[in-house]
């Protein structure tokens, strides 16, 4: 491994990705405990709740929830639907591509991780619902039935979830609780939050290899995610940002810690842009999905994850303005540049 370029700017996308080609090795394997929150009575524990919330997420950056609000019947007919969506041919998906600067539409194996420089063993169907219509990107009810209704909702019951989150941020930054909630606006042409299908590929034990990733080790760009797994389909697992800042020697093995999947539980973290808004209080922490052992379940694996990304528009600034501010739009383009082929 090499050390991050010491010439980029602090607190840049640019620094970001620099840190992260440093972090492609298979490292080893930590038991950390990840801590799931019950935000049943939130009204009579808000305080309560932040306390936790926060407590979780300024330590390690990954959280899990439950007592969320989103019912479980919801959350199986969105992933019977998803997977449904990736049955369908390559032709047929490729009516609605993931097309360049829209982070919307359907891509295969077209994510290059700067820290493995390989492509992710994986295929994904984005949903931007302010481009969605713009760009032609809905199957129709005769291509799937009930595809763009059912998306639809459970996109609206992330966002209100993650806005509830995000209400817990803002308080603990001194800032009014809807902060974050006006700069995540449905109703604006420029929303650019997403809802994520993923298809990682099924496996064979001869395709079991130490340098391909089903997603390899990455932070997320956006300012908090909502991750949903299925039960049985293992292999998130993440590294919390200050064991790997505080690396010695840049080519010790890194400690990962799994996120099992639990039902009726989701699995929330930090992103860069929540990070830097928070002028780094708020860690936003590496994870990946690893191959599965020779030993374990090698069919397809399906996770939904929802990204709260700020609207175009509003300007990440933190309270203390330990970084300069740049644009949400600016932010993220940078991202997704740098970590798609093409």
């Amino acid at each position: 491994m090499t050390e991050p370029d010491v010439h980029v700017n602090v607190g840049s996308a640019e620094s970001e990705l620099a840190k992260e080609r440093t972090f492609g090795g298979y490292g080893l394997d930590v038991e950390r405990d990840i801590r799931c929150i019950d935000l049943n009575g939130i009204g009579e524990r808000q305080a309560e709740i932040d306390d936790e919330i926060w407590a979780a997420a300024t330590d390690i950056g990954f959280f899990q929830v439950i007592g969320h609000g989103i019912p479980q019947q919801q959350i199986d007919e969105a992933f019977g639907l998803a997977e449904a969506f990736f049955d369908l041919s390559a032709d047929t998906k490729e009516q609605w591509p993931l097309r360049s600067g829209t982070n919307s539409g359907w891509e295969f194996r077209s994510q290059q991780r700067p820290s493995t420089g390989t492509l992710d063993q994986k295929e994904s169907y984005q949903v931007t619902t302010s481009r969605m219509d713009r760009l032609d990107l809905w199957p129709s009810d005769d291509e799937l039935a009930g595809f763009r209704a059912t998306m639809e909702a459970f996109e609206r019951a992330n966002w209100v979830l993650a806005m509830r989150l995000l209400e817990t941020f803002a308080r603990k930054l001194g800032l009014v609780d809807d902060f974050f909630t006006q700069r995540h606006d449905p109703a604006s042409p420029e929303y650019q939050s997403t809802l994520r299908l993923l298809h990682y590929l099924p496996m064979q034990a001869a395709d079991l290899d130490d340098s391909i990733w089903r997603a390899g080790a990455h932070t997320d760009y956006d300012c908090l995610t909502l991750l949903h797994q299925r039960p049985g389909e293992h292999g998130l697992q993440l590294c919390p940002g200050a064991d790997a800042a505080q690396r010695h020697d840049p080519d010790a093995p890194l400690g990962w810690t799994s996120v099992d999947p639990t039902p009726g539980t989701i699995t929330c973290n930090i992103g860069d842009m929540l990070m830097r808004w928070s002028d780094d209080q708020l860690p936003s922490t590496l994870h990946r999905v690893r191959m599965p052992r020779a030993d374990e379940y090698q069919g397809p694996r399906y996770s939904m994850a929802f990204f709260a990304q700020a609207d175009r528009n509003a300007i990440i600034h933190g309270p203390s303005g330990r970084y300069a501010p740049i644009t949400a739009a600016e932010y993220l383009q940078q991202r997704i540049a740098a970590n798609f082929a093409g």
